[in-house]
C-alpha cells in the first residue's frame, strides 16, 4: 500500500540521519586506515634496519662454514691418497716378486692396482698425483710382462713330449697283446683307454688364472701363441718319437710288402694314440685352461694339432691312393676299421668351424679307404678268375693258387665285422652280411672255374679228376672248418662234397676200367687155340697167361705212375684206396680161383701170378703217397 500525506517529511528526517551516520563512520574508518598504514611502514624501516645490522654476521658466519667444509674435505681427500699410496707400496713389492711364489696374492695386486689407477684417473681433484698414477700404470705394465713370462714358463715347464712306452701303455691290453695280429687291430670298438696325464691336473687352474689376466690385460694374441706353439711342439714331438714320417705314393709303391704292413701296422696304432689319448688330451686341457675365458680356443686347437693330424691323415691318404694288389686288402680293410672306430671321436674332437678342414680330411680318408677296399675285392675276384699261373701239379696235388685263395677267404673272417660295416656304408637293399656272403661265393666259384681250366692241362684223365678231387676236397674241408660255413651254408658245402665224389668216381672209371676188363671172363675161351692149350673147362691156357701179363704189366704201370701221385688229406686217400681195392681185389681173387690152377700147372707159373690178393693190397697202400712230388712249369 502505497504511504501518503502528511507522513513523507519523517521518512526524509530518518534517512537524513542514518546518512549523516553513515558519513561520520566512513570518515573514522579512514582515520583508522591511515594509522595503520603509518604504523607499518614504521614497522618495516626498523626491520629492514635490523637487516641491515645483522647481514654482516651473516656472511662471516657462511664464510667459516664453507671453510671448515673445505678443510673436511682435504683431510678426507689427504687420508684417501695416503691409503692409495699404500696400497700402492704394498701392491708394489708383489709385483717386483713375481706371480711365481704366489699367484693368487699377484693377481689380487694388480687388481689392486687398477683400482688405484682409476681411483686417480677419475677424480679431477687428484690431479697433482699424476706421479702416482704414472707409477702404477708402470707397475700394472710390469706385472703383464710378468704373468706373461709365468704362463710362458709354465707352458713350457709342462709341454714335454710323452715317451712312447709311456703312449703305448695308455693303450688298452687287447690291443697291445694283438700287436702283429694282422685281424685285430680295427675290431676293438669295446676296448677302454686311458687318459694320459698332459698337464698335471694341479697346474690347470693356475694357467687358467694366467689366461683369465692375460685377456684381461689385452694380451690375448701372447696367450694364443704362447699356448699353440708349446702344445703344438709338444704333440709334434711326441708323434715324431712314434715313428711318424711323411711317405710319398712313390715311397709307397717302391716299399715292400712286409715294410709296408709294418708301417701300416704302426701307423693304425698311432692314429689311434693319436685321437683317443694325445688329441682327446690337448682338447680336454684346452677346454680347462681357457674356462671362462673370452677366447677363441677352437682356433687355437685347430693350429696347435693341425700339422701333426694332417701328416698322419696324408699317409693314409698315399695309402689309400696308391695300394690296389689283393695282397693288401687287409691293410686297405685294418686302416678302414681304425679310422671307421675313431669317427665318433673325430667329430667330437674335431668340432666348430676351426676344426673343419681336419674333420673332412678324416671323413674323406674314411671313404678313400672304404672305396680302395671295395675296388680291391672286385679285383680280387677277377684275379682269382683270370690266373693264368702255368704251375702244373705233377702229382695232383692242392694248387697253390687254391692254397692261397682259401687262406685268404679265411682269413677274411678275421675283419668280417669291418666289412659289415663297410657294405651297410654302400648298401641300399639286401643287408651288409648277404653282401659278404656274394663276394666269398662270388670268389669260390671263380677258384673252381680257374681249377677247371687248370686241369684240362693233364694228359691223363685219371690225374685230371686226381687234382679236381683233392683241390675240391681242400675248398670244402677248409670251408667246413672256418667262418664261412655260417656264410655259405650247408647247402654250399653238400653241393661241392658231391663233386668231390663225382670226381673220384671219374678218376676209378678212368684209371681202373682196363686192368678190370683184363680180370673179366668174357673172352677167356679156345676159340682159335690149340687143342692141348685148351682145359676140360673149355678156358684157353694162353689166353689166361696173356691176361695175367696184362693185368700185371698195368697195375705195375699204375702203381709206379700213381704212387707218385698225392691225395694229401688221410681220409679222402684211404677212402679211394678203400674203393679201389673193393673193386680190384674181388675180381682178382676170383679171376685167380677160377683160372689160377692153370698156370699153376704150367712151367713158370710166378712169371704171370706175380701177386697174391693181400700182396696187392699192400701194394695198393703206396698209391697217392707223392713219393717223387715235383712241379714243372711250361
Amino acid at each position: 500500500m502505497e504511504r501518503t500525506g502528511p507522513g513523507l517529511p519523517e521518512d526524509m528526517e530518518a534517512l537524513s540521519r542514518q546518512a549523516s551516520a553513515l558519513r561520520v563512520a566512513l570518515e573514522r574508518s579512514a582515520e583508522n586506515t591511515e594509522g595503520m598504514v603509518a604504523a607499518l611502514g614504521s614497522f618495516d624501516r626498523r626491520v629492514s634496519a635490523i637487516e641491515a645490522s645483522v647481514r654482516p654476521i651473516q656472511v662471516r658466519s657462511q664464510a667459516m662454514t664453507m671453510a671448515h667444509e673445505n678443510i673436511d674435505r682435504t683431510i678426507e681427500n689427504a687420508e684417501a691418497t695416503l691409503a692409495q699410496l699404500g696400497i700402492v707400496r704394498r701392491a708394489e713389492a708383489v709385483i717386483l716378486r713375481g706371480p711365481h711364489e704366489n699367484l693368487e696374492s699377484f693377481l689380487e695386486a694388480v687388481d689392486l692396482l687398477k683400482g688405484v689407477a682409476h681411483f686417480f684417473s677419475s677424480n679431477k681433484n687428484f690431479k697433482c698425483c699424476e706421479g702416482v698414477l704414472n707409477q702404477v700404470n708402470n707397475l700394472l705394465t710390469m706385472s703383464a710382462l710378468k704373468i706373461e713370462e709365468e704362463f710362458r714358463q709354465l707352458m713350457g715347464a709342462y709341454s714335454k713330449p710323452i715317451e712312447p712306452d709311456r703312449l703305448f701303455g695308455y693303450l688298452p691290453k687287447p690291443l697291445l697283446a694283438s700287436k702283429g695280429d694282422s685281424g685285430a687291430v680295427g675290431e676293438q670298438t669295446s676296448a677302454i683307454y686311458r687318459n694320459p696325464t698332459l698337464i698335471p691336473s694341479g697346474i690347470l687352474p693356475l694357467l687358467n688364472d694366467i689366461a683369465r689376466q692375460l685377456v684381461k690385460d689385452g694380451n690375448q694374441q701372447s696367450c694364443y701363441k704362447i699356448y699353440r706353439d708349446a702344445r703344438g711342439s709338444a704333440l709334434e714331438l711326441s708323434l715324431r718319437k712314434l715313428g711318424i714320417e711323411k711317405l710319398s705314393k712313390d715311397d709307397i709303391q717302391r716299399m715292400q710288402l712286409v715294410a709296408l704292413r709294418v708301417n701300416i701296422e704302426t701307423w693304425t696304432q698311432i692314429m689311434q694314440i693319436t685321437v683317443k689319448i694325445l688329441l682327446a688330451g690337448e682338447r680336454k686341457n684346452c677346454d680347462q685352461i681357457f674356462d671362462g675365458v673370452i677366447f677363441n680356443k677352437d682356433q687355437c686347437f685347430a693350429e696347435l694339432a693341425g700339422s701333426s693330424v694332417m701328416a698322419l691323415l696324408s699317409f693314409g691318404d698315399t695309402v689309400a691312393k696308391s695300394i690296389r694288389s689283393h695282397d693288401n686288402l687287409f691293410a686297405l680293410l685294418q686302416m678302414y676299421g681304425v679310422m671307421h672306430e675313431l669317427q665318433s671321436e673325430v667329430e667330437v674332437i674335431f668340432q666348430g668351424k676351426f676344426c673343419s678342414e681336419m674333420r673332412e680330411a678324416a671323413l674323406n680318408l674314411t671313404k678313400s679307404l672304404a672305396q680302395a677296399a671295395q675296388e680291391t675285392l672286385v679285383d680280387l675276384e677277377k684275379a682269382v678268375e683270370k690266373n693264368s699261373s702255368k704251375t702244373i701239379m705233377q702229382n695232383g696235388g692242392v694248387h697253390p693258387i687254391a692254397i692261397e685263395v682259401i687262406n685268404y677267404v679265411k682269413s677274411l673272417f678275421d675283419y668280417q665285422s669291418t666289412m659289415e660295416i663297410l657294405f651297410q656304408q654302400s648298401e641300399t637293399g639286401s643287408g651288409a652280411e648277404s653282401h659278404l656272403a656274394g663276394v666269398i661265393m662270388k670268389i669260390m666259384q671263380n677258384l673252381q672255374s680257374n681249377l677247371n681250366e687248370k686241369s684240362k692241362q693233364y694228359k691223363d684223365p685219371a690225374l685230371s679228376h686226381i687234382f679236381l678231387m683233392n683241390n675240391l676236397h681242400c675248398m670244402v674241408l677248409s670251408i667246413r672248418r672256418s667262418q664261412a660255413k655260417d656264410i655259405l651254408g650247408d647247402d654250399w658245402i653238400q653241393r661241392h662234397r658231391k663233386i668231390v665224389q663225382q670226381n673220384a668216381n671219374q678218376y676209378k672209371r678212368v684209371a681202373w676200367a682196363s686192368i678190370l676188363q683184363t680180370l673179366s671172363v668174357r673172352g677167356t675161351g679156345g676159340t682159335g687155340s690149340s687143342p692141348s692149350d685148351v682145359s676140360s673147362t673149355g678156358v684157353s691156357r694162353s689166353m689166361i697167361k696173356e691176361r695175367f701179363k696184362s693185368f700185371n704189366m698195368q697195375f705195375e704201370e699204375l702203381h709206379a705212375k700213381q704212387s707218385q701221385w698225392t691225395v694229401p688229406d688221410q681220409e679222402l686217400r684211404d677212402n679211394l684206396r678203400l674203393a679201389i681195392a673193393e673193386v680190384l681185389l674181388p675180381a682178382y681173387r676170383s679171376f685167380i680161383n677160377r683160372f689160377g690152377s692153370l698156370i699153376q700147372r704150367g712151367k713158370n707159373p710166378h712169371k704171370y701170378i706175380k701177386h697174391s690178393p693181400e700182396a696187392l693190397d699192400q701194394l695198393l697202400g703206396q698209391f697217392f703217397q707223392g713219393q717223387q712230388v715235383g712241379e714243372q712249369k711250361q
